[in-house]
């Protein structure tokens, strides 16, 4: 691949490389020493070490298809170390100093409606130049940023220090990284909202609601550790007590600066989470309302069955002895006969009525 230099390419040429610098898996861009800028795509670093070789600073981006297979190979045709891309084999290791290299894992954020993942963006830094690598299932994390990467080198002066200007290109794809991990928060806002909407709805199934409550909690819960694993890292770069690293306060504090982002970005995250909460607890209690609405109304079920039953069940028991053949009841026993069954049967009702009016199972208004 030939370099590009920016300040001469014409205005087809640049169409043609932009479509390249986007979809081909290597890309650099890189300054050298009498200031000129290089911007190139291809599928072999080999194009590349060369304008590595001479330049004051570069940025170099890989997109791999399987990050735990490729990256290290990848790693190591820059001239990084094995020990360097091996300690990131843990999945809670986000810092490695090595004096004359230093790695950063930091989360990209993906979402797809409720499902969150972050995927890992490793970070190399050498004495001029940085690396990074992603896995292609990320949204296309750099596309704009190597559209615009001539730009951002312009921004860092020549004649800083190595140190300063690896610093300054790092804030840069830290920023870029943390934008677009923000930008998945409102995702996440929406499907909350979604969902909000849906708890509103008294005739969704209760099973099915749980799930997406869990669902959206666990979103929430992944994105947080992601948010939470880039401030532990801004926390340790903020210091400069990396060789590598700057030690000038003004760029420090612009690294300050970041890990102050992403703690407003987690205290949005976090508010999220207690809304939610909120609902959820507000859902509960209406499910709680309907049930003790179930209950009282199968209670004066009850007690009106009660009442009911003992109108039927006093005639229908005195109906029963007397019919017994020790009785010698005949049709002239008429008379006192239906007195004792209608007689009973009011006394027996009126007494339970009374009884359960006396317990309080009746409502008020029946008073």
């Amino acid at each position: 691949m030939a370099e590009i230099k920016i300040t001469d390419t014409p205005a087809t040429e640049r169409a043609v490389s932009a479509t390249e610098i986007v979809e081909k898996r290597w890309f650099c861009a890189a300054v050298s020493p009498s200031g000129t800028i290089f911007k190139g795509a291809a599928e072999s670093p080999a194009a590349f070490l060369d304008t590595l070789r001479n330049a004051t600073i570069s940025w170099i981006d890989y997109v791999c298809q399987d990050f735990d297979k490729e990256a290290p190979g990848v790693a190591a045709q820059l001239g990084f170390s094995s020990q360097l891309t091996g300690s990131f084999a843990d999945l809670h290791t986000t810092y490695q100093d090595f004096d004359t290299e230093l790695g950063i894992k930091l989360p990209s954020v993906q979402v797809r409606g409720l499902e969150v993942e972050a995927y890992p963006l490793l970070l190399l830094l050498s004495q001029n130049f940085i690396l990074t690598i992603h896995p292609r299932s990320v949204d296309r994390r750099f596309t704009k940023l190597r559209r615009y990467s001539e730009t951002v080198l312009k921004k860092i002066p020549v004649e800083a220090s190595a140190g300063d200007r690896l610093t300054l290109l790092l804030i840069r794809l830290v920023d870029e990284n943390n934008d677009r991990n923000f930008e998945h928060l409102r995702e996440i806002d929406e499907r909350g909202d979604e969902l909000n909407e849906t708890m509103t709805d008294l005739n969704v199934p209760r099973e099915k609601l749980a799930t997406e409550i869990y669902r959206m909690k666990h979103a929430l819960i992944v994105y947080l550790n992601a948010l939470w694993d880039t401030v532990h890292v801004l926390h340790t770069l903020r210091y400069g007590d990396a060789e590598l690293i700057s030690d000038d306060p003004h760029l420090l504090n612009k690294i300050t600066i970041l890990a102050d982002d992403v703690n407003r970005q987690i205290g949005l995250a976090e508010h999220m989470s207690e809304v939610l909460a909120s609902g959820l607890e507000v859902l509960q209690s209406i499910y709680n309302n309907q049930l003790q609405n179930l209950n009282n109304r199968l209670a004066l079920l009850m007690t009106y069955l009660t009442i009911i039953g003992t109108a039927v069940l006093v005639p229908n028991t005195l109906a029963t002895i007397l019919g017994n053949a020790v009785f010698d009841i005949g049709p002239h026993d008429i008379g006192w006969y239906l007195a004792l069954m209608v007689g009973s049967t009011v006394a027996a009702t009126a007494s339970v009525y009374w009884w359960v009016r006396r317990r309080g199972w009746l409502p008020r208004k029946m008073d």
